[in-house]
């Protein structure tokens, strides 16, 4: 197990130091302090290849405005909060509305734009690259002191954790993710249209057409577009006739997840790459990178196109009409904020 760094300065003056965790089997995975940003896993496939299964941008400078969130930390609160405001404790809080009248990704200058504090730790088992962040009282809107810390730990069973811990000092909401977008093709060589996923989980969200929750579930039996209870490709049904992927422009849902030790898995049957992803969240948003529309290129020398990546947010479930669901995201005074998801990679 190994942890090197390096440091690049932006045009901007802002200095970003880069960490590389590297297990025994060769695995690594590389990390910036902006956002917590994954530039890179590198994992074998069927004949030992060692390629990256995120994309990335050619320029890493374009993680500075980073559109499309590639591979962040999304905090304080992931995903949409209807009309950019909730009420905690009688008292109405309001957010930036950057998103059709709504707060995304935890507003303007959300936790991926941030520069957090870095430590590492390598033991025999296990690298880890430790973010710590104070995102102070009324940050983007949010109430109380925040202190929070994210854990990247790889270890040698080619097994990436994150966890996210955080505590407040007033009531306020917490719902973290990261918004890494895999390809397990390898370099982004093909879209992931014909990769297969599995979804632990028999409902969604009924989502309007700004993809805001109405407090109602859909059962994928009579939404079979979004039945991944057996594993199928992404492409089989993304344009199948059901408003929700009309809504979406594709998969953009969150699934409700059942209990179980695999939330998800995810296939490319070329490579024979595998990545399988446990979590203590009880929701996971599949968005298939449904826009693209920064003619931006990627690391291969390829502009960004539709559906080159798949994101698998675990998360908790987003705040609707009416705060729908705002009193799972709810962190108590003095309470701590603890969640974690595993992803695995493997070649079957």
């Amino acid at each position: 197990m190994d942890i090197t760094n390096s440091k690049v300065v932006f045009k901007s003056g802002k200095e970003v130091t880069i960490y590389e965790l590297a297990n025994d089997k060769g695995m690594k995975v590389e990390i910036l302090d902006l956002g917590g940003i994954i530039t890179k896993i590198m994992v074998p496939d069927k004949d030992g290849q060692f390629e990256n299964v995120v994309l990335n941008w050619e320029d890493i400078e374009t993680y500075e405005t980073n559109p499309g969130y590639f591979n962040a930390l999304i905090g304080r609160v992931a995903g949409r909060i209807h009309d950019a405001k909730v009420t905690i404790d009688g008292e109405v809080y309001t957010f930036a509305k950057n998103n059709n009248g709504n707060t995304l990704h935890g507003g303007i200058e959300g936790f991926d734009k941030k520069i957090w504090m870095a430590a590492t730790e390598v033991t025999e088992e296990e690298a880890v690259l430790k973010l710590t962040y104070f995102s102070p009282d009324g940050e983007e809107g949010f109430p109380g002191n925040l202190n929070v810390m994210v854990l990247y730990k790889l270890n040698n069973q080619n097994e990436l954790t994150i966890e996210y811990k955080a505590h407040t000092d007033k009531d306020t909401i917490v719902n973290m993710t990261n918004h890494a977008y895999f390809n397990l093709s390898g370099n982004a060589k093909r879209s992931v249209l014909d990769q297969e996923v599995f979804i632990n989980g028999d409902k969604i969200l009924n989502l309007d057409a700004e993809l805001i929750p109405n407090g109602e579930f859909l059962s994928v039996k009579e939404h079979p577009a979004f039945d991944f209870q057996v594993r199928k490709p992404i492409g089989r049904d993304i344009n199948a006739d059901d408003i929700q992927l009309k809504y979406g422009n594709g998969y953009d849902h969150p699934w409700v997840l059942k209990d179980g030790d695999r939330a998800v898995e995810f296939y490319d049957p070329i490579s024979k790459r595998c990545m399988e992803i446990s979590t203590t969240e009880s929701g996971v948003v599949m968005y298939t990178m449904n826009y693209a529309d920064t003619p931006i290129k990627l690391s291969n020398g390829e502009v960004q196109k539709p559906h080159y990546g798949v994101c698998f947010e675990t998360q908790n479930l987003p705040i609707g009409y009416n705060e729908v669901f705002k009193e799972r995201v709810l962190l108590k005074k003095d309470a701590i904020y603890s969640t974690a998801t595993t992803f695995a990679f493997s070649v079957k």
